[in-house]
């Protein structure tokens, strides 16, 4: 599929802290939780329990999965604040949200933000993400309120600017997952759904994107269009990617080599009010050879391979700066 350019790191205040966090406990003993967390979520399979079940596993949750949650949430928030350039949200509530790696993304994106409140069921989970936010320099984090609690459809519907829910659908039941998009987006000035860049987390995507058209919000991100998905089910699937860079005990964790590593993800930003939606938006890493650049487009009159060559000039050189995931702008060239 390529790689995209998009960087994200941890801001330097989180990333101190989650290293003074993990320096806690032996190396060791963080790398085991590693390895049986990361077998857990490969198996993609619906928590009966919650996951994390003790001290060390939360800390290894978190130094092994906050940089890259906070990578692809940072990258799909800064998607939607270029598509809704009016959207300036006061307050944000992230359901599911671990320790935290969203409202940081969020603080970071929209210094409009005031109010971060973060609704998570593991008491662990919510002390390291308190202790975590305590060194942020943003008000917005600093100041965060964590609650626990479920995903519960029919408790009072999470009211704010922005709601965002990551990773988290699938591990719901396959039952509850149309009740709960609903909750979410009942009273969400935009909701942000994010799910692995797999094939399940492409299906349960698409199924709450044509769930929030439905019910009558608006597609702000990554879709050019309200109509029907265009990419044949069971065959592709929709995802893209941000890199992030690897420190040094990030590595360990992960018994990694590379200074980086790309995550992959699937996502639908929804709002209540209208937006400017994308022409088209690249779904393969752009093929650029010398004088042309082929184009994977997803655009309203479905899937299209644009060429792009020297004679269409500006959007020739708009061609070789573009990446995977980006909109296109331009109208079709070939």
């Amino acid at each position: 599929m390529g790689e995209s350019a998009v960087v994200a790191a941890l801001p330097s205040d989180l990333r101190s802290a989650l290293d003074a966090e993990l320096g806690k406990y032996p190396q060791a003993r963080l790398t085991q939780s590693v390895e049986r967390l990361s077998t857990r979520y490969r198996e993609n399979n619906p928590a009966s329990a919650p996951i994390l079940s003790s001290e060390i596993d939360i800390a290894a949750y978190a130094g092994y999965r906050m940089p890259a949650t906070y990578a692809a949430v940072h990258a799909v928030l800064a998607e939607a604040a270029l598509r809704a350039p009016g959207f300036a949200p006061r307050t944000q509530i992230d359901v599911g949200g671990g320790t935290g790696a969203a409202i940081w993304a969020a603080a970071d994106v929209w210094s409009s933000l005031e109010e971060s409140t973060v609704v998570e069921q593991v008491p662990g989970a919510i002390a390291l993400g308190r202790r975590l936010a305590g060194n942020a320099g943003g008000k917005a984090v600093r100041g965060s309120t964590w609650r626990r609690g479920l995903i519960d459809p029919a408790a009072p519907a999470p009211e704010a600017d922005l709601v965002t829910l990551s990773y988290v659908l699938g591990e719901l039941p396959e039952a509850r997952r149309a009740d709960t998009v609903h909750w979410l987006s009942a009273k969400a000035g935009m909701l942000v759904l994010i799910e692995p860049g797999t094939p399940g987390g492409y299906e349960r995507i698409v199924e709450a994107r044509d769930q929030l058209v439905g019910l009558g919000l608006s597609l702000v991100a990554p879709c050019p269009h309200e109509g029907a998905c265009p990419i044949p089910r069971g065959k592709d699937w929709c995802h893209f990617s941000a890199r992030l860079p690897r420190a040094v005990l990030h590595r360990q964790l992960k018994s990694g080599t590379l200074g980086f590593e790309d995550e992959k993800f699937s996502y639908v930003v929804a709002s209540r009010a209208a937006t400017e939606r994308a022409e088209s938006r690249i779904l393969r890493h752009p093929v650029k050879r010398k004088g042309m650049v082929s184009l994977s487009l997803c655009a309203d009159s479905g899937l299209t391979e644009t060429i792009v060559t020297k004679r269409h000039g500006q959007a020739y050189r708009a061609a070789r700066d573009a990446e995977w995931g980006d909109a296109w702008p331009e109208p079709s060239t070939s």
